[in-house]
């Protein structure tokens, strides 16, 4: 349920970027102005997720995840009452402050259910659940606007994520017994996120958190307005080659978590990284568009060996505070979704080569430095094996 809940929060984020093209001609405004809805909505929901976070962690889980997917439910179908870009651009900031206590209570309660040696598969899922929703919520968003219109898919994802809270309505006790209210003044807050960033490994995890997934958002966001440019592609065409982003987290998310646990988040963080610099690279070549699915599958797979990783380590972080680690963690994440946009939207001035060429180069040299930054996360060697215990 939590996952399914997943995929429809992030399906709702990512329908947007594609209808771009849409929603400029429908409100008759440039495509930069109507690209500003998309940073409007996620680093709302970044930031916000610092407070759910911490409510969580004193009021429970399970009352603080039901208000809040109630929210998204109303919001996201109340947006299509809009009558200009400026009223759907208030939508997508109010539902992006109501929809941010969802998916990260989610990871959260996986690291409650599941010791750290065996996290990596279920946030696989939940993370799968993210690739699925950003890989059918792209090519499906650009593919029925022309059917139901731009309203009608945000009053059928309204009614989806209603469905989807009654159905965790029914599993509230569940949620509940597994974990327990943390009391606490504001000092205590603070020396909590001053122990989350008060050691190296948990300032190298976050900052990588915001470095790759502006990168990520930034060069998502923008790619079906680059497909259709480059290639003249409409929005069906747009639609199928974005179809590639998500497809590897969604079929592969609970296997490359499984190889976490196994062999350690050491060797494939850094691979993740190069595939995702590797594939800003081949945009840049102007490849033939047939192969436009298979690219963005490669974009996809890169941030499915990364970012899902980050995660694991981050509920390692929190102790007795889970909701607070994993609160910053996505504020930190969305914060760079919606920088990551508006950062490429501003090179775009000098055209898609620098803007591609000079986040291809960033994540590369993040790549390299994660060698050496990330070599100490290894499989934990189990007592029984390890030197003192023969």
């Amino acid at each position: 349920m939590l996952a399914g809940t997943t995929f429809i929060v992030f399906f709702q984020a990512y329908m947007v970027a594609p209808i771009i093209p849409a929603l400029s001609h429908v409100f008759g405004v440039t495509e930069q102005a109507v690209g500003m809805i998309v940073p409007a909505y996620l680093i709302p929901y970044g930031i916000a997720t610092l407070a759910y976070g911490l409510l969580a962690d004193r009021l429970g889980i399970h009352r603080v995840m039901l208000v809040s997917l109630a929210a998204f439910a109303v919001l996201t179908a109340l947006t299509a009452s809009a009558t200009s870009i400026g009223q759907l651009a208030w939508w997508r900031i109010a539902t992006g402050l109501g929809a941010s206590g969802i998916v990260p209570l989610g990871l959260a309660l996986v690291g409650r259910l599941f010791p750290y040696e065996q996290r990596g598969r279920p946030l696989g899922w939940l993370f799968g659940a993210m690739a699925g929703g950003m890989a059918f919520g792209a090519p499906l968003g650009a593919l029925l606007v022309p059917v139901i219109g731009w309203r009608g898919l945000f009053v059928v994802v309204g009614a989806a994520g209603a469905g989807s809270l009654l159905l965790l309505l029914s599993q509230r006790r569940v949620i509940a017994a597994a974990t327990q209210p943390v009391a606490g003044t504001l000092g205590d807050v603070l020396r909590g996120y001053q122990a989350l960033l008060g050691t190296p490994r948990g300032r190298r995890t976050y900052g990588y958190v915001l470095v790759n997934s502006m990168f990520h958002s930034g060069v998502f966001t923008w790619l079906g307005v680059y497909f259709e440019r480059r290639y003249g592609m409409g929005a069906a065409g747009v639609g199928l080659a974005l179809l590639g982003y998500g497809v590897p987290g969604f079929l592969l998310g609970p296997f490359i978590g499984r190889l976490a646990d196994r062999w350690g988040r050491a060797r494939l963080i850094p691979i993740g990284l190069a595939v995702s610099a590797a594939a800003g690279a081949i945009l840049l070549t102007g490849f033939p568009g047939k192969f436009a699915p298979l690219v963005a599958m490669v974009l996809s797979l890169g941030y499915d060996m990364a970012q899902p990783l980050f995660g694991g380590i981050v509920t390692s972080l929190g102790g007795k505070r889970p909701g607070q680690a994993m609160g910053l963690n996505v504020v930190t994440l969305f914060v760079g979704f919606g920088l990551g946009s508006l950062v490429f939207g501003a090179l775009l001035r000098y055209s898609f080569g620098p803007a591609l060429g000079a986040f291809a180069l960033v994540e590369l040299v993040a790549s390299v430095w994660a060698l050496r930054l990330f070599r100490s996360e290894v499989p934990a060697v189990p007592a029984a094996l390890s030197p003192g215990s023969r």
